[in-house]
């Protein structure tokens, strides 16, 4: 016997006990996820430390010079071969973390977490310009599979515990949990239920809870919101919001130019150890630029801390010594995520924001006289401003801003800037930067529903198993469910289970499934002539 339930019905038979259970596994994750990024960020920061005390001794030293150039080259066979051990392991992490959520990756969490732990730290010694959030996303959300292995759980939850472990990292990473849960469901699940916000928003704070024991309660990048603009200044801040959507979708472009100008440098080499020889050129550009940057430009180099404390010092730099730092980060942010280089771009891309903010305010000073207090402000929105035209995640672009600068003030202006640099960009039918990213590792493209998270919705029905069916004494995982069916709850005697793969099904069970709605009617009648019950000879 099978039927459909309403909402509320399901909400009655999704138990309690499961949701629970949902966020204790959530609190677990973020535990696992928060310690692994909390060890990350402290590595980084050893190695970037590492980096300026020996560039600024080697400075003026031709010799010194060159032997920094060597250590270099054996920077890069490091990292080429970690990325040739672990693949998974290229480019920033998240959208594997995407492919993971919507089943199309099952990478070994034993080997991207220890891989990409390795790499972060090494190209942060090298000094190319990545982030760290990208690579806590990613190991984050690997500890969040660790877990889920842990426990037996399956694939379903797995997948929920990944996007948990994902807020973890962000979390931890920003020092920002709202940031995290946020950017965990506007970006990779892309779906918002209770039990899946409770589970994630838990995994986020226990992750920035560990991380604040360890390294502090001060946030990674303090921004400021120096006073409400008045309200005929609005205007510049809508008009700011074009600007950001205009060059977060040129961000988006060029970025996508650069990796595919990569990736044709790399088919150059087939056949033999191309792999491998292809990964090494690849990275050897970045890799050289960031020595040169090391002695010539500095401020250049890993994700941007430098320029956020120039752009922030007491005295604002001049409009021409923003635009020029805005030119090169974001070239030389460029080459390195073409490259397919083992870091992330968010960060890089905060430090953009703050320079395009930084800029506006500084061009409003000359043209039209926009008083020199707002410019923090500023610099607040045109980090919400460029984050919201080039990931399209405009809750998460608002959320940051807030946590970044500890200010209700700054919402509305953040409001204002991120939705309009959402529709400016979106109107210039360039892809969002994780979308595209994701599309061109699954080979589809953004129209793809399992990318742009515009899928099929999905329904509840029931089946009772009858004694003697084709169902009655299997393992789930045994049983050949039709595509896009999955059990969620089983009841038997009164009682609730929650399934894994080994859960052996009983005659008078009741199963409870989720399936694709378009696809629900055929599925079930396969799974209906299953569950059949059938008079034993």
């Amino acid at each position: 016997m099978a039927g459909e339930f309403s909402g509320t019905e399901v909400r009655r038979r999704l138990s309690r006990r499961l949701q629970v259970a949902l966020v204790g596994e959530g609190a677990l994750v973020g535990l696992a996820g928060g310690l692994v990024v909390t060890l990350y960020r402290i590595a980084l920061s050893g190695a970037e430390d590492l980096l300026r005390a020996v560039t600024a001794a080697a400075s003026g030293s031709l010799p010194l010079v060159a032997v920094w150039f060597l250590a270099l080259a054996v920077l890069l066979v490091i990292v080429s071969r970690l990325i040739r051990w672990e693949p998974a392991t290229s480019g920033s992490g998240i959208p594997q973390i995407d492919a993971e959520v919507i089943d199309r990756m099952d990478a070994p969490w034993h080997r991207v977490i220890p891989a990409k732990f390795a790499e972060g730290t090494l190209v942060a010694l090298a000094g190319l310009s990545m982030g760290r959030e990208g690579p806590s996303v990613q190991l984050g959300g690997m500890s969040g599979k660790a877990v889920s292995r842990a426990l037996r759980r399956g694939r379903g939850e797995e997948r929920l515990l990944v996007t948990c472990g994902a807020a973890a990292g962000m979390s931890a990473a920003f020092h920002a949990p709202f940031t995290g849960v946020l950017f965990a469901l506007e970006e990779i699940h892309k779906e918002f239920t209770a039990p899946l916000i409770i589970s994630v928003m838990c995994s986020a704070i226990v992750s920035d809870l560990l991380v604040s024991q360890v390294l502090g309660v001060e946030p990674v990048m303090a921004l400021a919101f120096a006073q409400d603009l008045p309200h005929p200044d609005y205007a510049l801040v809508a008009l700011l919001g074009v600007v950001c959507g205009v060059l977060g979708a040129l961000h988006n472009r060029g970025m996508f130019r650069c990796q595919d100008l990569f990736g044709r440098l790399g088919s150059l080499l087939r056949g033999g150890d191309a792999s491998g020889a292809s990964v090494m050129l690849r990275l050897a550009v970045p890799f050289a630029l960031a020595g040169l940057a090391a002695f010539l430009w500095p401020e250049l180099m890993c994700g941007g801390d430098a320029i956020i404390e120039r752009v922030l010092e007491p005295g604002a730099p001049a409009l021409g010594t923003l635009l020029a730092l805005l030119a090169g980060k974001y070239v030389f942010t460029a080459i390195c995520f073409g490259s397919g280089a083992p870091g992330g771009t968010l960060f890089p891309l905060v430090v953009l924001g703050a320079l395009v903010g930084g800029s506006f305010a500084a061009a409003c000073g000359q043209l039209a006289g926009l008083p020199s207090w707002f410019f923090p402000n500023f610099v607040a929105l045109g980090v919400a401003g460029l984050f919201s035209g080039v990931v399209r995640a405009p809750v998460t672009a608002v959320i940051l801003v807030f946590e970044l600068t500890g200010s209700l003030d700054a919402l509305l202006s953040a409001s204002i800037v991120s939705i309009v640099a959402y529709v400016t960009s979106s109107l210039t039918r360039t892809d969002a930067f994780y979308e595209h990213l994701l599309a061109a590792m699954l080979g589809t493209t953004t129209d793809d529903p399992a990318v742009s998270g515009m899928g099929e919705s999905k329904t509840l029905r029931t089946v009772r198993v009858g004694a003697g069916s084709a169902l009655e004494g299997r393992q789930l995982r045994e049983i050949p469910w039709p595509d896009g069916l999955r059990v969620v709850t089983i009841e038997r005697a009164g009682g609730e289970i929650v399934p894994t793969g080994q859960t052996r099904v009983e005659a008078l069970d009741e199963l409870l499934v989720i399936v694709d709605e378009g696809a629900a009617d055929d599925a079930m009648l396969k799974v209906r002539l299953m569950a059949e019950q059938r008079v034993r000879a």
